[in-house]
């Protein structure tokens, strides 16, 4: 299955949808049961990212690799370090072997455990030699990835004083980090965040408990575009809280601006677009807490032809390709001038959109078939590697189908 084309032209609302648990919840909590075997665990995420951590931990080897998985390898690096006496060769695949690790790694020697890059320093393979930490402090800059701060702290509880992370700075995808915290704390692990100081108490044991993990906001935002791009959809989607531990919750506010309205129903949410919504001349929007939302609400910003500028997205040229020059490639094949920088994108008016004879190459990257899967509204459009958002969504095609998109593979 190398293409699909998608067609939207005859989409309509639809019943409940269900979409799985969040990734970035199911990899936390993964790491939290590995710690405290008396967590049970609800609306597991069916992502590849997901099912890979749950495998690796379920079957520990002395050589695991973990594909294109960078959570994976982020968590799995801080926790096998635990693992006193045993060793270690965590790999990945050729692009996670271009992903830099050297910030998580350096924290973690410094806390007295021991590993060694096998290849390019500062870059997987890694050697991990499970031992015991001897410090429990440690600092680092607050624009690294939260991933690292978020692999630092869910190790906290294992280590004989807890663990103190001191971030420099101003706070890159913070939400994400809150939602680690907020997490710890619900299964009874005493953790703060202040005042860029991060503190995670030690603890042995905690009660038996039950995480019911909350659907993917990441997942829904591609459903946000889609209202944006139609006419007079509505759609509801279940077991979403209005006080959501994930980021990406922001979604709601930042499509107000795209003509979507949304209401929560008990733990339902339905979304609808605007009746005679009028687009703004402009959009900008700082995504320093929200990266992820990037792919989704510049593509938007095409279908409508609205200018827009997104901020604040340094972190996406390390992700699972450099999501802003592959974000400035397919853009202008349909007709955008973009403007990439190191931490911005932004596309202009134009009055030469085109979608003919144009197949998005994805780039081993899930959120860029996501993402523009629902132009397909506009005009059918054709999708490379359509099998990639399994990596994330592995129900996304058929659940866009229950919507009577057609879907064409080719």
């Amino acid at each position: 299955m190398r293409e699909v084309k998608v067609d939207g032209s005859i989409v309509k609302s639809s019943n409940k949808i269900k979409i799985s648990g969040s990734k970035s919840e199911s990899n936390r909590i993964l790491i939290l049961n590995a710690i405290f075997k008396n967590i049970k665990i609800n609306n597991l995420s069916t992502s590849d990212d997901t099912k890979v951590l749950h495998n690796a931990l379920n079957n520990l080897k002395s050589k695991i690799n973990i594909g294109h998985a960078g959570t994976s390898m982020r968590f799995l690096t801080a926790y096998l370090s635990l693992l006193d006496g045993k060793k270690f060769i965590l790999s990945g695949s050729e692009r996670m072997h271009e992903r830099p690790i050297a910030v998580l790694v350096d924290a973690l020697n410094n806390l007295g455990f021991n590993i060694k890059f096998l290849e390019k320093k500062g870059y997987p393979p890694l050697e991990i030699y499970g031992t015991r930490n001897t410090k429990e402090v440690v600092k680092l800059n607050a624009n690294v990835s939260s991933q690292f701060i978020s692999a630092l702290a869910l190790i906290g509880p294992s280590l004989k004083n807890g663990i103190t992370i001191e971030l420099d700075g101003e706070v890159i995808s913070k939400p994400y980090i809150e939602m680690t915290i907020s997490m710890l704390n619900e299964i009874g692990v005493f953790s703060s965040f202040e005042k860029n100081i991060i503190k995670v108490k030690s603890t042995k044991n905690i009660k038996d408990c039950t995480y019911n993990v909350e659907s993917d906001w990441s997942s829904i935002s591609y459903f946000f575009s889609i209202i944006a791009l139609s006419k007079n959809l509505e759609l509801t989607f279940s077991s979403f809280n209005k006080k959501s531990f994930q980021g990406d919750i922001n979604v709601c506010n930042y499509y107000k601006q795209f003509g979507v309205g949304y209401r929560f129903d008990g733990n339902d949410i339905i979304i609808f677009k605007i009746k005679n919504f009028i687009n703004p001349k402009k959009i900008e929007i700082n995504l320093n807490d929200n990266p992820d939302l990037a792919q989704t609400i510049i593509v938007t910003s095409f279908g409508l032809n609205i200018p827009t500028k997104l901020t604040g997205l340094s972190t996406l040229k390390v992700k699972e390709t450099d999501r802003l020059i592959a974000l400035n490639n397919e853009l202008s094949k349909l007709g955008a001038e973009c403007i990439v920088n190191n931490d911005s994108i932004e596309i202009l008016k134009s009055d030469k959109l085109s979608f003919n004879d144009v197949t998005i190459n994805t780039y081993d990257d899930h959120r860029m078939a996501l993402a523009f899967a629902p132009l397909s509204l506009i005009k059918p459009i054709r999708i490379s590697n359509p099998g990639v958002v399994s990596k994330s969504f592995p129900d996304f095609w058929k659940t866009l189908e229950k919507l009577n998109f057609i879907i064409e593979y080719l």
